[in-house]
């Protein structure tokens, strides 16, 4: 299958050598263009605009940072939607907002093309891995003839209904997530006051009810001083702030989500710590 890749980060790089793997031909396009050069250079193409992706592609991906940043490659004067032929289909994994989703499904549906919402969780590691989980919303039959090319990036596959609802799967993903990573924070920063070893509190609370993907994964890397992203902090601030203004719009009020945004606007916007992994929220205490 002729597949379309556009946003090659941290994890659209690593889902991109996934695909290739399972033996599909990638048409490769990033802002920065130097992102792309060892994908190019194990068999993928190269193309100059999101539209000369969609033109090249029977299927375009796109994982991209921002929700402004989906707008443009879909409608931009040179976005996938100026190339994109009747009979395409496009998946954005970006984690964007709903109401974004169905913008572009309605937009896809009155052109004869099959539009899907497919946000991820699982960070670097699920990306290279291939063991993300996918949460998919969308036309059902366009997700049953997409579910070969999810189950090649991801281990579990969620079908969630209509445009926006893989985006709201994610929203409630993230506002977990908040929770997981403010604790961890903050029983490392107590471990350490009391004097304990770090690496046996791990291991210790890894084996009873306070497990945790994110304390798993994270504290490790927090105790070799590894902030590299698997996961942008400002990204992440990001979906907390569109969690928030969907529970808002629902009449929700989602305190300790609301909490955990704060904490990680003093990371990102006060201290400029947005380009360290979310586990670098540590750094805002100490």
């Amino acid at each position: 299958m002729q597949l379309g890749w556009i946003g090659t980060g941290v994890m659209g790089a690593a889902i991109v050598k996934n695909l290739m793997a399972a033996g599909h031909t990638l048409t490769v396009y990033n802002r920065t263009k130097s992102k792309t050069d060892a994908l190019v250079a194990q068999g993928a193409t190269w193309a100059a605009t999101p539209a000369a992706v969609a033109a090249a592609s029977d299927v375009v991906f796109t994982m991209v940072g921002f929700p402004k940043d989906v707008e443009q490659v879909y409608f931009g004067e040179q976005g996938i939607f100026s190339q994109l032929a009747a009979g395409k289909t496009v998946i954005d994994m970006t984690t964007s907002q709903p109401k974004l989703a169905v913008k572009i499904a309605a937009y896809a549906q009155k052109h004869g093309i099959q539009a899907l919402d497919a946000p991820v969780s699982g960070g670097d590691i699920g990306a290279k891995n291939a063991t993300l989980t996918v949460m998919v919303g969308g036309d059902e039959a366009a997700y049953t003839a997409m579910l070969p090319l999810f189950q090649a990036v991801g281990h579990k596959v969620n079908y969630f209904g209509a445009a926006g609802t893989g985006q709201h799967a994610k929203m409630a993903n993230q506002i977990m997530i908040a929770g997981t990573m403010t604790g961890l924070t903050e029983m490392l920063l107590y471990t350490e006051a009391a004097g304990l070893d770090p690496e046996k509190v791990l291991a210790t609370l890894s084996s009873g009810g306070a497990d945790n993907w994110s304390m798993e994964n994270y504290v490790p890397r927090i105790l070799k001083a590894d902030y590299t992203p698997g996961f942008f902090a400002r990204h992440f601030l990001k979906d907390l702030r569109i969690a928030l203004t969907e529970a808002d719009a629902m009449g929700l009020d989602l305190v300790a989500t609301a909490q955990a945004k704060r904490l990680y606007e003093v990371m990102v916007d006060v201290k400029g710590l947005g380009d360290q992994g979310t586990q670098g929220l540590i750094n805002s205490y100490r």
